[in-house]
């Protein structure tokens, strides 16, 4: 475990998640089918999930890209997942990416898991900067960022493109250690 607050944990990923995983991607499809369809059609049947839990162990190993769950810490139900990656090690910098089920929206408990997680992140890991990139549209996701001290930095121009849709501008935001 990493971090806890409230009735929830932070754990790193692990091999025994790969059914919370598909059970919160599969009842959040139409959420996460915008910002998140990769990890989505990973992880839509439990045997996808089992191959997407296993690379992303190694990767967390291999500190390419740190998955973390976000679990009830009574029914061990998965409310949600936060991704520390685009890691650049040279200048010590990584992303925040995370998504929430819809059962547990609207509770703050993203904004909470960002804050434990960035102190993880500067303390543990030896980040210096964080980002979250947002559509400012996405105001729950907004919301967090400046809930947790990032600061709005520039709009990147085109800098996603959503599954059969055209490309978005995001807003960048970055907090410092």
């Amino acid at each position: 475990m990493v971090a806890k607050f409230d009735t929830f944990k932070i754990h790193p990923i692990h091999e025994g998640d790969a059914w919370r995983i598909c059970d919160l991607c599969v009842a959040n499809a139409d959420r996460l089918n915008r910002y998140f369809p990769k990890t989505l059609e990973q992880n839509l049947n439990p045997t996808l999930s089992q191959l997407f839990v296993e690379k992303m162990v190694k990767q967390f190993e291999e500190k390419e890209t740190f998955l973390f769950t976000l679990k009830h810490s009574e029914t061990k139900e998965l409310a949600g997942l936060i991704y520390i990656k685009e890691l650049d090690w040279n200048i010590k910098q990584g992303e925040f990416a995370y998504c929430i089920g819809y059962t547990f929206e609207g509770q703050g408990l993203m904004s909470k898991a960002i804050d434990k997680l960035s102190q993880h992140a500067f303390n543990n890991l030896g980040l210096e900067t964080l980002q979250i990139i947002a559509n400012k549209d996405n105001l729950s996701s907004v919301k967090v960022a400046l809930n947790n001290n990032f600061k709005w930095i520039k709009t990147l121009i085109n800098e996603f493109t959503p599954t059969g849709r055209p490309p978005m501008n995001m807003e960048l935001y970055e907090r410092y250690k």
